[in-house]
């Protein structure tokens, strides 16, 4: 007779209890025995995704079925797997531009893979089960896994906060890079494929599908944009319009069929779920502060990971049908409000911000019971999910975000052609550019750098710089052939100054891809400075006066024999006069 077995204490038991849920959703699932049943229908719990090579087997047999369906690969793993698309549409070929177009994303975290099975779900129901009208005047893109490498290094241990699917892939890529930090600095082969697809393509919506965690509450599918509720953003016509005519119309259809939506929840204290709420992640570095930059309507949702898979993917196959409805219906107010913001040229750009230290509003919250008890484990208080709704609302203070910075917008930059691997990257943002093919001298401002602050620790491949102060400098200066000139006048200007202005968060110098502005060339040695330096003194008497006061007023200063020699170091034309100057031109007015 064999021996009752006691659960292993990884085996997800740990999580807190599920609230009830039976949405008229489940009636979208097909029956087992139907043979374009996906593998998420066909297991029993539904708390199944199926692999990189059967889900590809599948689409191929769907395209191959019907005349609706085509698969676009647009890129190459680092592992060599192809990344794909897979195309909806009435069109043919060619998709027709005057049709409004969709485009959602799964698995840029294969983790978190709702949108596939929702699409492979939606796509079978488009080819064969009465929804073909969805594409009478929108079209569809589904990228079913972006992070194909990640969505292979699969196991029943990459998230432990998240209910199903009981195989998930893993959060990051093959080389270990978070690609849902990358829109800006496009370091992976994976995020520059999708952004040439973005930029062929143009679609009239982006949807990044991803499952969250932190702290349990009532709502299934959680969603927004940068710039809800009038907060700042860089289309702000588009998030008006979005405010308006698309969180009324998808929150009505989500709660037709039994879901439950709700704004992105970021708490501000995962240890104290009342304390508030906060906007998050509204970096350009992620898909919804890069869409607003490029004036591409973007919507992240996150799922809520303590609900079921298959709750979590019957509210993704909602949202979606819901969004190409939307869309069909209402193209041309959102086309207008992208074409308003496309005209936007603001002469100061804010970057680098930052969480307020008070509430601006309060929201009403949908919250779920807990309590607290002293855990032997952490020797402290926990909290402990009760898997019931609480009754009554909560009221949570909700905390925006300021901009720290304001950058100044010059009329372009001038970036060297030994920097052809920004240049790369500047191109792939789909930024208009002048490329030498000669030399040329222009008269341009260069920004000389203060004392730089490395990270104590790498973040996503680089070790990030930071400065504080850049000092304007004007100078002719001749740029080489392959050089480009970026002017700022166009529609993704603003994404040009975030990543080109060295005291940007965002810029290609804050995230460590210029370090080389910082090594200083050539040496002097104590017993060349040190009588150039007497001689010095002796020639000029501002200059002795000058280092007179410095010697009085900084102790330090005076006390350290290097740091005396190498303030007249600095004062000699051997000094490397390129040390801490950033190599990008501004182009300003005289």
């Amino acid at each position: 007779m064999s021996q009752p077995t006691t659960p292993a204490p990884w085996d997800q038991a740990f999580l807190p209890p599920a609230l009830e849920w039976n949405g008229a959703s489940r009636s979208l699932l097909r029956p087992a025995s139907d043979p374009w049943a996906t593998a998420f229908e066909q297991d029993p719990q539904r708390d199944f995704s199926p692999d990189y090579a059967a889900t590809r087997a599948w689409f191929d047999r769907l395209n191959e079925a019907s005349d609706l369906i085509r698969i676009e690969e647009f890129g190459v793993s680092p592992e060599g797997r192809a990344i794909y698309a897979v195309i909806a549409s009435k069109d043919g070929a060619q998709l027709d531009p005057n049709k409004p177009l969709l485009l959602a994303q799964a698995g840029i975290h294969p983790g978190e893979i709702d949108g596939k099975d929702a699409g492979m779900m939606l796509l079978r129901d488009i080819a064969f089960y009465g929804r073909d009208d969805l594409l009478d005047r929108v079209n569809l893109i589904l990228i079913p896994i972006l992070s194909v490498d990640g969505h292979e290094r699969a196991s029943a241990y990459s998230r432990p906060n998240q209910r199903g699917p009981r195989i998930q892939g893993w959060r990051n890529t093959a080389t270990n890079q978070n690609m849902n930090r990358d829109f800006m600095k496009l370091d992976q082969p994976e995020t520059q494929a999708l952004m040439r697809l973005l930029n062929r393509h143009r679609p009239d919506l982006y949807i990044d599908i991803h499952v969250t965690d932190g702290i349990d509450y009532q709502y299934d599918v959680t969603y927004g944009w940068n710039g809800e509720e009038g907060a700042y953003s860089r289309s702000p016509a588009t998030a008006a319009w979005l405010d308006a005519q698309y969180r009324p119309q998808l929150d009505a259809a989500l709660e037709a069929q039994g879901h439950i939506p709700g704004q992105l929840v970021f708490a501000v204290d995962d240890r104290n779920p009342r304390a508030g709420l906060s906007e998050g992640g509204l970096g350009e570095r992620f898909s919804n502060g890069w869409g607003s930059a490029a004036h591409i309507p973007t919507i992240l949702i996150e799922n809520h990971s303590l609900k079921p898979h298959e709750q979590r993917v019957l509210g993704t196959y909602v949202m979606l049908e819901a969004s190409l409805r939307i869309l069909a219906e209402g193209a041309e107010g959102l086309r207008a409000a992208v074409s308003a913001d496309e005209a936007l040229r603001p002469a100061e750009v804010p970057a680098n911000f930052q969480s307020d230290a008070e509430p601006s509003l309060t929201r009403t919250f949908k919250g779920v019971l807990f309590e607290t008890y002293d855990s032997p484990a952490s020797g402290r208080q926990e909290v402990r999910w009760l898997g019931r709704a609480d009754p009554e609302a909560w009221s949570m203070p909700f905390y925006g975000s300021h901009p720290t910075l304001s950058l100044q917008r010059p009329e372009a930059y001038w970036v060297p052609s030994y920097r052809a691997d920004l240049i790369e990257r500047l191109r792939l943002h789909g930024l208009e550019m002048e490329t030498l093919t000669e030399p040329r001298t222009m008269s341009v401002e260069m920004l000389r750098l203060g004392e730089p602050v490395l990270a104590d620790a790498p973040f996503e491949g680089h070790v990030a710089i930071t400065v504080t102060e850049a000092t304007p400098e004007r100078r002719d200066w001749t740029f080489p052939a392959g050089s480009v000139r970026i002017p700022t006048d166009q529609p993704r200007g603003d994404i040009a100054v975030l990543l080109l202005e060295p005291l940007s968060s965002e810029s290609f110098f804050a995230w460590g891809m210029l370090p080389e502005v910082l090594s200083r060339v050539e040496y002097i040695e104590g017993y060349a400075i040190a009588p150039l330096a007497e001689a010095m003194l002796a020639a000029d008497p501002a200059l002795k006066a000058e280092f007179e006061e410095r010697l009085r007023g900084d102790n330090a200063f005076a006390s350290d024999p290097e740091a005396r020699l190498g303030w007249f170091y600095e004062r000699t034309p051997f000094y490397d006069e390129r040390f801490r100057l950033y190599p990008v031109g501004r182009e300003t007015a005289p």
